[in-house]
């Protein structure tokens, strides 16, 4: 080989190897880890989220996979195991969030749980899901402090 095939073969490698680096930085789930504070109206009220992401499982009532955050604890609400509500709470959260965009107001005062749970309150394009699984009674006030949520969530 000459030295001007080989040096395009290099280019060629030195391009592959920029363009797949600058892909993997866009396309990282880390990215989303850094926090925006943006603002949704749900039930006519503005809010404020710092992260959004799509629901891709459903844990159990106030737990969910979010992509590029990973777990989500629904912040204060509390569920009992074997409790009559706790599979309507799961289909709730299911019908509500799954497969859909959630946007998530991170509690600045207490962000993660012992477990690495993201403590947030979720919202979907038209509901506060916290919030709403307390008014339907499938789930009670787990407050617990630091919070930056008042208690109830109001």
């Amino acid at each position: 080989m000459n030295k001007k095939t080989v040096s395009i073969i290099l280019l060629i490698i030195f391009l592959i190897t920029t363009v797949l680096t600058v892909a993997n930085v866009f396309l990282s789930d880390e990215n989303t880890e850094i926090n925006q504070t943006e603002t949704l109206t749900v039930e006519n009220k503005t809010v404020n989220y710092e992260k959004a992401g799509k629901c891709l499982e459903v844990i159990d009532g106030n737990t969910i996979q979010v992509y590029g955050i990973g777990k989500v604890q629904l912040t204060q609400i509390g569920l009992t195991e074997g409790d009559a509500s706790f599979a309507q709470a799961k289909d709730f959260v299911s019908e509500k969030c799954l497969g859909k965009t959630v946007y998530l107001d991170v509690d600045d005062k207490q962000p993660k749980d012992k477990y690495g749970r993201t403590l947030a309150i979720v919202y979907t394009n038209d509901t506060n899901v916290n919030k709403e699984l307390l008014k339907n009674n499938l789930a009670k006030v787990s407050y617990f402090e630091p919070s930056e949520f008042e208690k109830g969530l109001d």
